[in-house]
């Protein structure tokens, strides 16, 4: 049975790990990162709509400032994202293909000199805020959630793994593959991940591996979990 290395944090890390077994695979899971919540600031007063990209977003809001905006049109960039905005409470949720540049276009022909409020997080990728604000769309940011790395000794690693080196390793943000690529270099590391498949989520993603990775990268045709894993499936 091949063993898949999960790196995303939880809850999400569970999840896959229950796919993975559905699916015939071993998944060890070795969060790199974890989501802590920040303070948030209250949204603005003249949003007429709600971005959201992230469902650790929606996770890590506080309920005065879900509640402020329930009400408002809200605009998940995916499955998920809508699902964890739902539950959260926001009455009216509206549900994107998983594409973040897709979901900034579409935002971008329907408020045009309007301002929407936009749940994220504090490490995120500027393109989707760059692209409204270019089409004239006011953005408050409300950053709830802050993505830091979790670091490990070379004896946690050896004993999480049980010796034994990952078949396949899955990347769902750049913050953790950069952190996989600094534990791949480590000397007492090294074997662990010579013979191992990297699985990205999106280019972005693969982009913060380079060369000493020493594998090919496999990057999912859609940025989502489902893509990922078909790639891995296909794989095997």
């Amino acid at each position: 049975m091949l063993r898949v290395l999960v790196t995303r944090p939880e809850p999400g890390a569970s999840r896959t790990a229950r796919l993975l077994q559905e699916q015939g695979f071993q998944p060890v899971l070795l969060p790199l990162t974890e989501t802590v919540a920040l303070p948030a600031d209250p949204p603005a007063k003249n949003a007429v709509a709600v971005a959201i990209t992230s469902a650790n977003a929606v996770r890590h809001a506080p309920r005065e400032i879900v509640a402020a905006l329930a009400g408002l049109p809200c605009h998940a960039v995916g499955k998920k994202t809508a699902e964890a905005a739902r539950k959260a409470g926001f009455l009216s949720v509206s549900e994107g293909s998983g594409n973040a540049e897709a979901l900034a276009y579409s935002l971008a022909r329907e408020f045009s000199r309007e301002a929407i409020a936009y749940l994220c997080g504090r490490v995120r990728f500027p393109a989707f805020e760059q692209g409204l604000k270019a089409a004239g769309v006011e953005v408050h940011a409300i950053e709830t959630y802050d993505t830091l790395a979790v670091s490990y000794s070379d004896e946690a690693i050896l004993a999480h793994l049980s010796g034994q080196p990952a078949d396949a390793v899955l990347l769902y943000s750049a913050k953790a593959a950069a952190a996989l690529q600094a534990l791949a270099k480590r000397p007492a590391l090294a074997k662990l991940f010579e013979k191992t498949q990297f699985f990205a989520l999106s280019e972005r993603i693969a982009g913060a591996l380079d060369e000493a990775a020493g594998k090919e990268i496999r990057i999912a045709a859609e940025p989502d979990e489902e893509a990922l894993l078909a790639l891995l499936r296909d794989w095997r």
